[in-house]
């Protein structure tokens, strides 16, 4: 029998637990740790994709921008987003590397920057509505909208912030090397913050880098499909996805099926700020074909592996 494939999607918040600043040391650190848990696929034999979020880092760097946009020539976001699938790829790269020569198994780690197409005419881009970088006044947001070209709005208690928009991911264009990198059985790190957007110029077919956010378990979820899968895990804050989340009839979902997990999306069980699009992602990538969706925390992974925790996603039956 062939090796399965893993593709595991963590939240940029892995590498900052509450209270910490995420300073590097911090991150260097929670890198390790949710490296360790991660082992637990390797020896089960899985070959091993993990995808990671960036919103707190690719935030920090554009509050970087925003200070010294004066002194330092200004990068677009797509550029950040770069950055971050590098410098993050960079710690869990090295942890990983650890985790493996601890454990005495050669194998190799690659990252990968990742590009990934959307549709121009999404309509994402007429309506910006993911919030990026600092929080501020409604007035300071107002100034840079009229001297920036930014599109802006409220979000909640924080204050104003800049939106952008985030469009569907269509194609992962690493996509074969990714695949190939893994089925030679080495750890792939790609898609960092949801794949760098790109559209492609009608007249030229130029690959053209575009100031946007993708959701990074929807990208998972198509690059998990690309590399053909059989696993797609989403690591997120919570050990499982729940009905009435908080509320008094809360209930952790154990094994689900794709007629049920249907039925609870279309009654708005998951809100789309949090759980939507990660339950979405599951759905998306079993519906094309994927075997089995498993959402859980790192700190429950092990049992989760095992049946015994998280929320299981099992194909068509």
């Amino acid at each position: 029998m062939s090796t399965p494939t893993a593709v595991v999607a963590m939240g940029g918040h892995a590498f900052m637990q509450p209270g910490q600043r995420g300073t590097y040391a911090e991150s260097t650190q929670n890198a390790r740790r949710i490296c360790a848990e991660l082992m637990q696929l390797v020896e089960r034999g899985y070959n091993l994709v993990l995808t990671h979020g960036n919103g707190p880092q690719v935030g920090d760097l554009l509050e970087q921008v925003e200070r010294s946009r004066e002194r330092v020539p200004a990068q677009p976001l797509d550029a950040l987003v770069a950055q971050t699938e590098g410098s993050l790829g960079y710690l869990l790269q090295r942890a990983l590397l650890n985790e493996l020569r601890a454990r005495s198994l050669r194998r190799y780690v690659v990252t990968v920057v990742t590009q990934v197409i959307v549709d121009a005419e999404d309509p994402a881009f007429a309506t910006p509505t993911k919030p990026v970088g600092p929080a501020m006044t409604q007035a300071v947001a107002e100034q840079r909208a009229a001297q920036w070209g930014w599109e802006i709005g409220q979000d909640g208690q924080r204050g104003w912030r800049r939106v952008v928009p985030s469009p569907r991911p269509v194609k992962v264009i690493q996509r074969h090397m990714i695949r190939e990198a893994a089925l030679a059985g080495h750890l792939v790190i790609a898609a960092g913050g949801g794949g760098v957007p790109c559209v492609k110029e009608p007249e030229s077919g130029d690959y053209v880098g575009i100031e946007a956010v993708i959701d990074k378990d929807l990208t998972s979820s198509v690059l998990a499909t690309d590399v053909g899968a059989d696993l797609l895990v989403i690591l997120t804050a919570v050990d499982g996805v729940y009905l009435d989340f908080g509320g008094p009839n809360e209930r952790r979902l154990g094994a689900v099926t794709m007629a049920e997990c249907r039925r609870y999306i279309d009654a708005g069980h998951f809100p789309k700020g949090s759980m939507g699009p990660k339950v979405e992602a599951i759905y998306g990538f079993l519906e094309r074909g994927g075997r089995r969706g498993l959402i859980t925390d790192a700190e429950h992974l092990r049992e989760a592996l095992e049946g015994q925790a998280g929320t299981h996603f099992v194909g068509r039956i």
